[in-house]
C-alpha cells in the first residue's frame, strides 16, 4: 500500500492510500475534494471507499463531491456517527475488520473505537502495512482537544493506541507537531529525545516538509500524553493518579 499525503486547508492532510496491485484508491478523511481528485487522475485509479475518522467538517467535506466523481465508493464512519457523516453507508465499531473481498489487496484495515476528541471517533489500522490512521485523537507530540468526549475516555484511546508496535506509522490528521513539541517541553524539560524531536521538526518545517508519519515508538518516548508516569511530569502537573495527570496537561495544552 502506497500512502499519498495531500496537504490541503491550513493545516490539514488528507490521506490517500493506494494499492498499485489492483489500481484502487482508499481515501481518509477527505476535507475537500479537488486535491484528491487530482492524484486519483494522476494514478489513474478508482476510488472505492472514503474512510471518515469523525464527524468533523475538515474531515468530510469532500464526500459529496468525491461520491458523485465516483458513484460505487462506499462511505465508512463510526456506528456513533450515524446522521453526522454526510452519505455514510456502513457504520463501524471497534474490532470490526475491512477485508474488501481482495479487491484492496491482501492488506486488511481493523477499526479502533478511540473516543474523545468526540463520542465516536474512531481509528483505522493497517496491520500488515504497519500504518495507523488515527484523525484527531493522536498528533504528532499531542493529542486533540476534548470537544465531547472525556479526559478518562481520551487517556484510554491514547493507551489503546500505545499498545501497537513500536514501528507503527502514526498518520494523524493535522500539522501540528511543532507547537506541540515546544509545549511539551514546557512538562518536560529533561527528555533529550524530545529536544532531538523538536530540533528535527522544526529542520523539516523550515523547507515545508510534513513532520508525519510518527511512530508510536516516537510518541511513547517523547509525547507528554502518553508520558503520565514520567516523574517530571508527575511533578509538573502535582498528581499522579493517570487521568488527573492527562487532564492537568489538556488544560494546560488548552491554554498554551
Amino acid at each position: 500500500m502506497q500512502v499519498y499525503l495531500l496537504p490541503v486547508l491550513n493545516d490539514n492532510y488528507i490521506f490517500l492510500l493506494h494499492n498499485p496491485d489492483t489500481n484502487t484508491a482508499i481515501v481518509v478523511d477527505p476535507a475537500i475534494a479537488p486535491p484528491v481528485k487530482a492524484k486519483l487522475a494522476e494514478l489513474g485509479a478508482d476510488l472505492i471507499a472514503i474512510f471518515n475518522t469523525h464527524h468533523h467538517w475538515d474531515h468530510i467535506g469532500g464526500n459529496q463531491e468525491l461520491l458523485e466523481a465516483f458513484p460505487n465508493l462506499v462511505i465508512y464512519g463510526g456506528a456513533l456517527d450515524q446522521g453526522r457523516i454526510p452519505h455514510q453507508q456502513v457504520f463501524l465499531n471497534g474490532g470490526d475488520r475491512l477485508d474488501f473481498n481482495g479487491t484492496f489487496g491482501n492488506n486488511p484495515a481493523e477499526v479502533f473505537f478511540i473516543p474523545g476528541h468526540t463520542i465516536a471517533h474512531i481509528g483505522y489500522y493497517f496491520p500488515n502495512s504497519g500504518d495507523l490512521f488515527c484523525g484527531d485523537t493522536l498528533f504528532g507530540g499531542g493529542c486533540g482537544r476534548l470537544f465531547e468526549g472525556t479526559p478518562a475516555q481520551m487517556l484510554n484511546s491514547l493507551q489503546t493506541l500505545a499498545q501497537l508496535p513500536d514501528l507503527t506509522k502514526v498518520w494523524c490528521a493535522h500539522e501540528y507537531t511543532l507547537n506541540n513539541l515546544k509545549f511539551a517541553l514546557t512538562v518536560d524539560s529533561q527528555n533529550i529525545a524530545l529536544q532531538q524531536r523538536l530540533t528535527a521538526a522544526t529542520a523539516l518545517r523550515a523547507i515545508n516538509q510534513p513532520t508525519i508519519p510518527s511512530t508510536i515508538g516516537l510518541e511513547k518516548q517523547t509525547n507528554p500524553f502518553l508520558g503520565g508516569d514520567r516523574p517530571e511530569i508527575q511533578a509538573k502537573v502535582g498528581f499522579t493518579d493517570p487521568v488527573r495527570v492527562f487532564t492537568k496537561l489538556r488544560r494546560l495544552k488548552d491554554l498554551y
